[in-house]
């Protein structure tokens, strides 16, 4: 057991809180779950890796209950995951220097944080709009190799963007990020596997999952129920963006 008991009932704390809030917004948490887990673990591999299996677990509960309410399309999905899968895979087997991959991380959570934000300032329902196939496959790939590269599943990156663009409905671009997040998450990890990086000391692994499992189903029935989801994204955004700094000034250039 590589981390002491008290600070794991304190960690999983945390992670039910992450998981609670980022699961009612389509998202698995991954970006705080790496913040937190530097504060209390010094295995570079281990933080990617947890990090990863705990993404998988909340997203795979949200994509369920997505579908299950006909807010998920396949159809609608397979451009953006099809082009996402294998660069996810070949970003995760970079073996990046651990501060080179803390920068990254934090400027991609403020940017993604401030745009979130700014979506709820949104005062009225907007028209969607239509894009061509192709917009989908680079943006999948894109963030697909970005997401396998910092060790999250994406979908933080692309719901922002879907938003801007009006894609569609707010509760589909949800359901997109849940499903993005959950097979960049799959790919991740078997490219963390491939390039000998997959560490998962398993006491800590099993009790954090099982925190942001029930982390997850409840944010995502309160995400189905469209409790104040403004306010969610608002508190989600600003943790967000917390989690960003923090690792970009200290985890990333070591102020």
């Amino acid at each position: 057991m590589q981390i002491p008991i008290e600070s794991l009932v304190v960690l999983c704390l945390g992670f039910f809180v992450i998981a609670t809030l980022y699961s009612a917004v389509g998202f698995g948490g991954g970006s705080s779950y790496l913040a937190l887990l530097t504060i209390f673990l010094s295995g570079f591999f281990a933080i990617r890796s947890i990090a990863l299996v705990c993404n998988l677990v909340v997203v795979s509960g949200s994509t369920y209950l997505y579908i299950k309410n006909n807010h998920a399309t396949l159809k609608d999905f397979l451009p953006f995951v099809l082009t996402s899968i294998p660069l996810a895979f070949f970003g995760a087997s970079f073996r990046l220097e651990e501060n080179i991959f803390f920068t990254i991380l934090g400027i991609a959570l403020i940017v993604s944080a401030l745009s979130l934000a700014l979506q709820t300032f949104q005062l009225k329902e907007i028209e969607t709009n239509t894009y061509p196939n192709r917009l989908s496959y680079l943006l999948g790939s894109g963030i697909g190799f970005l997401s396998g590269l910092v060790g999250i599943g994406g979908g933080i990156f692309l719901a922002p963007i879907l938003n801007h663009l009006r894609w569609d409905k707010a509760i589909k671009i949800a359901a997109l990020a849940s499903f993005f997040i959950l097979v960049n998450s799959v790919s991740g990890l078997i490219g963390l596997l491939y390039s000998g990086t997959l560490e998962l000391p398993w006491i800590e692994t099993l009790c954090l999952a099982a925190t942001v499992f029930m982390g997850g189903q409840l944010g995502i029935r309160m995400s189905l129920k469209r409790l104040s989801a403004k306010g969610i994204k608002r508190i989600t955004a600003l943790l967000i963006f917390i989690v960003g700094l923090r690792v970009l000034v200290i985890n990333g250039l070591e102020l």
